[in-house]
């Protein structure tokens, strides 16, 4: 009999999971089964494998050099085991989940998804708004549309369009500004969140910090942007998040100068994923989308 054939699948799973959790507990809860079931399969394992794989402590539970050595395989082939079943079933359901974070997707991407649900009925989509990373395997999504610079593991990654950073405001404020060093006289927005900021931006172009540079700053950027919208002072943002308040007037970029800064938008999935039809179907569709938004764009 093969070692594998003498440890039940279900004991490898309670041991990634305390592995990862931390937890009998957690464990117990994100398997359904309880915490006794869930001590039980460690203890088949260690019988089965001859080896301990947790340190007993007053803290909890530490995995041992054995298990640290066998960890990585097992997150791998749990992961493909998730894949295969997704890719056996879910493009069955007509169902589409998508990952964004909150600010693209109200600011760019849910207006426009009414042109999508017209040209494919038959794909149900579902929305996962979050600024989190997420485990597009584990978390049941099928893609997310990411803002950074990729690199991420474990997903198939796509640049759809890089990005450029540049001061937005109402008509108002902007009156107000004739230079870039003007913009230590109003209020400057500050999202505390992002990876790029003023300081990129003026270093982008050439010209120093200002000393006296101040404003409201916010962990949420849609709070910013609101904020921008309500003239309460001047907003860094790229392209795609002020596109359509650009386009409309309710904002305007009071300097020409947009700052390339090495992140853009990246469509990704899993492996296993990219290839189904209603993925393709999603991802064709945002490629025309986003190439129609950049055409205003372009310099």
């Amino acid at each position: 009999m093969s070692i594998l054939s003498r440890t039940p699948l279900n004991a490898l799973r309670a041991i990634e999971a305390v592995a990862r959790t931390g937890s009998l507990g957690r464990a117990g809860d994100e398997l359904g089964v309880t915490l006794g079931a869930v001590s039980q399969q460690l203890r088949k394992a260690e019988e089965a494998l001859d080896v301990v794989l947790f340190e007993r402590r007053p803290a909890g539970l530490v995995p041992t050099a054995a298990l640290k050595r066998m960890l990585p395989h097992l997150e791998i082939a749990f992961r493909h085991l998730a894949d295969a079943v997704s890719a056996a079933t879910r493009d069955q359901e007509g169902v589409l989940t998508i990952t964004a974070a909150p600010d693209f997707a109200s600011r760019w991407l849910v207006p426009r998804l009414s042109r999508f649900t017209q040209a494919h009925p038959q794909v149900e989509l579902h929305f996962v708004s979050t600024a989190a990373i997420l485990d597009l395997a584990r978390d049941d999504i099928d893609l997310g549309v990411r803002m950074g610079r990729g690199g991420w593991p474990n997903v198939a990654a796509e640049l759809l369009i890089g990005q450029a950073i540049f001061p937005a405001c109402t008509p108002a404020l902007a009156a107000r500004l004739a230079t870039p060093a003007d913009l230590a006289h109003v209020p400057v927005l500050r999202d505390n969140g992002v990876m790029v900021g003023w300081s990129d931006w003026f270093a982008g172009i050439g010209a120093p910090l200002p000393s006296g540079l101040a404003g409201p700053a916010f962990t949420d950027p849609l709070l910013g942007f609101e904020a921008a919208l309500a003239g309460q002072g001047v907003i860094l943002t790229v392209d795609f998040l002020a596109a359509d308040a650009l386009a409309d007037g309710r904002l305007v970029r009071p300097f020409p100068q947009r700052v390339t800064v090495g992140v853009g938008y990246w469509f990704v999935t899993s492996p296993a994923k990219a290839h189904s039809r209603k993925v393709r179907l999603f991802h064709d569709w945002l490629a025309g989308e986003i190439a129609a938004t950049a055409a205003a764009f372009a310099d």
